[in-house]
């Protein structure tokens, strides 16, 4: 099966790791990601708050230039990525004026869209139940004593819940489970991670991720799953300032579930991005 690819900015930046370990571990399930060519910026965080016909304008580009290849599906890992491109196209799809303002956008760079894209995230390729089963196939390595905190972020079941529950989505619970995993269940899946406020207003950001790894620290967890370049970046790179400000001793390990893939499908940690990791992953990588 092969998909258009939308990396975005971040996946070609701090969560360079998602990439690698994406496109390897996907490989395995015969699954191939083609980058698109000359992609741009989703227009996501700073541009949609500030200009959205820019931000709008942006993303429609992507979909402009994906639609090109004749695939319909364009696959995109970043949350926030996925949840601006989906809304561009849904915008120009049901506001007839937004729309207009958009293709007119585009018309002036001599570009068109028809709305043939259908912008997907990996985890709903992986969520059906062939592929479930296609996936425990590929295990080499069963995860056994690994204790897997599920964090989906805020972005990626709202507000399109096009493959998963918004309140408790459970296909990110259902790969890990495949790969021999122990699910640590919880209610704060999607509970926000705080975004950029990390960046901006850091008490507030430190707290909602204090929450969060709190919360699976006391639940037993040994490490934290997630999708999102962002989420991962703030539960793993702030844990030392959240040590400090709360008094707390977190030291746990913040991984894409690609990566988590990749470890039981028995692939090498230098195709995972496994070196990129700040916090130590040595006893969790000695359990499996």
């Amino acid at each position: 099966m092969e998909y258009n690819y939308y990396p975005g900015c971040s996946v070609k930046g701090t969560g360079k790791h998602y990439e690698e370990s994406l496109i390897n571990t996907l490989k395995e399930l015969n699954i191939e990601l083609n980058e698109i060519e000359d992609w741009n910026c989703c227009g996501a965080t700073t541009y949609m708050s500030i200009n959205e016909l820019k931000a709008f304008a942006l993303a429609a580009r992507n979909l402009s230039l994906a639609e090109k290849n004749n695939k319909s599906d364009l696959i995109t890992p970043c949350s926030a990525c996925y949840l601006v491109l989906k809304k561009a196209d849904d915008y120009i799809k049901k506001y007839d004026q937004i729309g207009k303002k958009i293709l007119d956008a585009l018309k002036s760079a001599g570009m068109e869209y028809n709305g043939k894209v259908k912008v997907k995230h990996p985890l709903e390729l992986l969520t059906n139940d062939s592929m479930i089963e296609d996936i425990k196939k590929r295990v080499k390595k069963p995860l056994n004593g690994w204790k897997v905190f599920c964090y989906y972020g805020c972005q990626i079941v709202r507000p399109y819940p096009d493959f998963d529950d918004p309140r408790y989505p459970m296909s990110l619970d259902n790969i890990m489970n495949a790969l021999g995993a122990e699910v640590v269940d919880h209610p704060f899946k999607t509970r926000c991670c705080g975004g950029s406020l990390t960046g901006t207003i850091e008490d507030v950001g430190l707290r909602l991720n204090y929450i969060l790894l709190y919360e699976a620290q006391v639940r037993g967890a040994n490490c934290v799953t997630t999708v999102c370049p962002l989420c991962q970046f703030n539960l793993e790179c702030y844990q030392s300032k959240i040590n400090k400000q709360y008094k707390s001793s977190f030291s746990i390990p913040v991984l894409y579930f690609s990566q988590i893939m990749g470890i039981a499908f028995g692939l090498p940690r230098e195709k995972l991005g496994l070196n990129r990791s700040i916090i130590s992953l040595k006893t969790l990588l000695e359990v499996a």
